[in-house]
């Protein structure tokens, strides 16, 4: 992939990058207080803090979408503050966790759930004694696992207090082991899977869910689901694509021979996308996709609640990382196709998450075409719906543990493929040469 030379008016500084992602923070928090009262959100807080949040617990059902949005900003404000002590360099790969942690914060993730993993991979980081930048992506995506921390905390009968000692230990525990484990699983799927701390936490809480279970421990998925906001919440996402679209123009300009190159990657083994393509091309792509994302629930006729916008969240955030409306589009469609054929509602929110989150698979779709997408999006849809059981809700990415299993299995078969093409060119290719001789 051929690298962009950018000039320093392009290259914009750490300060303020913070700064843009405190004020989409802020906007989170604002936003809240619209929708309502102080009152309604000091109750709706409490009661998210203090769930059990398995998958799919969308807190705008639990509570109402004030609480919801405010809870979202808080923790990944807190993050923000957290990656700034620690001098964190923000890359595409740490915004697109933040994006992500912004998302779940919508449907799984809250303050009191997310501190300990985060704890957890800090104490590895200090006792293993490596920089945290490197270990700073882990420290985001491991907090999938935060409805293993609620749920032992609160849905077992302990004393609150003793309850909150135990899915601590249990936080802390998953956090200080995920890093080791998300570096080797990689290899599984030779990094096909963009969304690789999804396998790992789908692995980690499989593991959990297992001892749970063998103590006659009832783990099992939920569905709290809101409906019948998709106006308001339409509005609102639109306001904010198009903040942050606005703010990469006037930070970078636009420079259509970047977003040219952008589409060329692949996706795969993505890099620091906002070194290669400037910051502000980077901050488009994420809100071109974010408005595709949500346009795709609407027209398709889904829901937009907490956990489909967690959902655009994510695909808005990857887009700093490996997602660009070449090597979505199939996948989308794959996943769409297998929707509408197979027995499983096309317009229901479980449809909706498999498309969104099945960009995981973009590397596939951008190594292998647009025919390899679609085959990996269908195959995606298939396989997402029977995993969930497997780690009863705990990991918040079942799509990514999903796509890793996906992308294990087409990845030799489309790789054997591609070898196969090349061996009947060359053959071809010498039999042409001899004859011309």
């Amino acid at each position: 992939m051929k690298a962009v030379t950018l000039k320093a008016s392009h290259t914009i500084s750490r300060n303020k990058r913070e700064l843009h992602l405190i004020g989409f923070c802020l906007f989170l928090i604002a936003s809240g207080f619209i929708f309502n009262s102080p009152k309604e959100i000091y109750i709706g807080l409490y009661k998210i803090m203090t769930s059990p949040s398995n998958l799919i617990t969308d807190y705008m059902k639990l509570t109402n979408i004030g609480a919801t949005l405010v809870n979202s900003g808080l923790t990944t404000l807190l993050t923000v503050f957290l990656l700034k002590v620690e001098k964190v360099e923000l890359t595409g790969p740490i915004i697109a966790g933040l994006l992500n942690m912004s998302g779940f914060a919508l449907f799984g993730k809250n303050l009191l759930n997310t501190i300990p993993i985060a704890f957890g991979v800090f104490l590895y980081v200090k006792i293993m004694k490596i920089n945290f930048n490197q270990a700073a992506p882990s420290s985001l995506f491991a907090t999938a696992l935060g409805p293993l921390v609620s749920e032992i905390s609160f849905a077992y009968g302990f004393t609150p207090v003793k309850g909150i000692v135990f899915g601590y230990l249990a936080g802390i525990v998953i956090g200080f082991v995920f890093k080791p484990l998300a570096d080797n699983c990689s290899g599984f799927y030779k990094n096909y899977n963009l969304f690789n701390a999804g396998f790992t936490a789908g692995l980690l809480g499989m593991f959990a869910t297992g001892i749970l279970r063998m103590f006659n421990i009832k783990v099992e998925t939920v569905s709290i689901i809101s409906e019948g906001n998709n106006l308001p919440l339409f509005v609102w996402l639109m306001v904010l694509f198009a903040a942050i679209f606005l703010v990469g123009v006037f930070v970078d300009g636009y420079y259509p021979g970047r977003f040219k190159l952008l589409m060329k990657h692949s996706g795969y083994l993505a890099s620091n996308w906002i070194q290669l393509y400037g910051y502000g091309t980077v901050l488009m792509n994420m809100a071109i996709m974010g408005i595709v994302s949500t346009l795709y629930v609407v027209i398709l006729g889904g829901e937009l609640n907490g956990a489909t916008i967690g959902g655009i969240f994510a695909v808005t955030g990857f887009s700093a990382y490996g997602v660009h409306l070449r090597n979505t589009l199939p996948i989308y469609f794959g996943v769409y196709l297998a929707s509408v054929l197979n027995i499983y509602d096309p317009h229901s929110t479980a449809a909706m998450l498999a498309a969104l989150f099945g960009t995981a698979l973009v590397p596939l779709s951008g190594t292998y075409g647009p025919y390899g997408g679609i085959l990996a999006g269908f195959s995606h849809m298939a396989m997402v719906m029977n995993v969930g059981y497997l780690h009863g809700g705990m990991n918040l990415y079942n799509n990514g543990f999903s796509s890793g299993f996906v992308a294990a299995t087409l990845y030799p078969i489309f790789n054997a493929y591609k070898q196969y093409r090349l061996m009947k060119k060359n053959d071809l290719s010498g039999f042409q040469g001899v004859d011309d001789h």
